[in-house]
């Protein structure tokens, strides 16, 4: 039996669903694999969406808005490209990144609707079934993703992402304007960081363990660790548990 993708797309109301309307009315052809959930604004999709859509096993789930520079609402596509560009970098660190897309499709596209849906649909059943949709998925796989659903609510990292058309195009606070790749440098880090933050603290979660217990969970060096450490007890995320021999154990304070 042929695999035949369940795919998610997400649709700004005034441009891309219009557009899908205009395929059905004019009876373009395209796979009958999607389902639609229509916005406001293709910037009103928030990167959590799409991971926990994932999550629950959808195998493509692609964005769609109005062309930059046409947007109903002046800036939303130019915020939904800067998310987007947050869910790729999130996701490449689990290997699902591959799994999603944005794409620009206006009310007259009709045909381009029907083009873009058939294309990601060929690509998603040569990517095979999302390794999600297992009755026991991978335990490592579902961590990551929680940890990347964490990562992806954080307010410092949201606020980085925000500020990037401001930072690289414009200037910041103290009137420097930042290069882009050195933004992207950075803003990669923090992506980073903030994902090892979470998983870190999931794993407290489980039970109290040290900084080398952690790091060899985590596999990246114990200094590292040390660090995020200290930065999810200055957030009030993690304690101290006890202390055995000179070696401190924490755990993570659900709230």
């Amino acid at each position: 039996m042929s695999f035949e993708p369940k795919i998610l797309g997400i649709l700004c109301n005034w441009c891309s669903y219009a557009g899908a309307d205009l395929a059905g009315v004019s009876r373009v052809q395209y796979p009958t694999n999607i389902r639609v959930i229509r916005v406001m604004c293709s910037g009103r999709v928030d990167p959590i969406f799409v991971i926990e859509a994932l999550k629950r096993g959808i195998d493509g789930i692609i964005v769609m808005g109005c062309h930059l520079g046409d947007c109903h609402y002046i800036s939303g596509n130019y915020e939904a490209e800067m998310k987007y560009n947050l869910i790729e970098k999130l996701l490449e660190l689990v290997h699902l990144s591959d799994r999603v897309r944005l794409e620009w499709v206006s009310a007259s596209e009709g045909v381009r609707f029907g083009k873009v849906v058939t294309e990601f649909t060929e690509h998603i059943k040569t990517l095979g079934p999302s390794p999600l949709k297992q009755a026991s998925p991978d335990s490592e796989l579902v961590l990551n993703l929680n940890a990347l659903g964490r990562a992806a609510v954080d307010d410092r990292l949201r606020a980085l992402v925000a500020r990037k058309r401001l930072i690289t195009l414009d200037h910041n606070v103290y009137d420097k304007k930042i290069p882009l790749e050195e933004f992207e440098s950075i803003q990669n880090q923090a992506i980073f960081d903030e994902f090892i933050r979470q998983k870190a603290y999931l794993l407290l979660q489980s039970e109290p363990l040290s900084v080398k217990d952690l790091a060899g969970r985590l596999e990246i060096d114990a200094y590292k660790v040390l660090k995020h450490v200290i930065t999810l007890r200055q957030r009030g995320s993690v304690a101290l548990d006890r202390i055995e021999g000179v070696t401190p154990y924490y755990f993570a304070i659900t709230v």
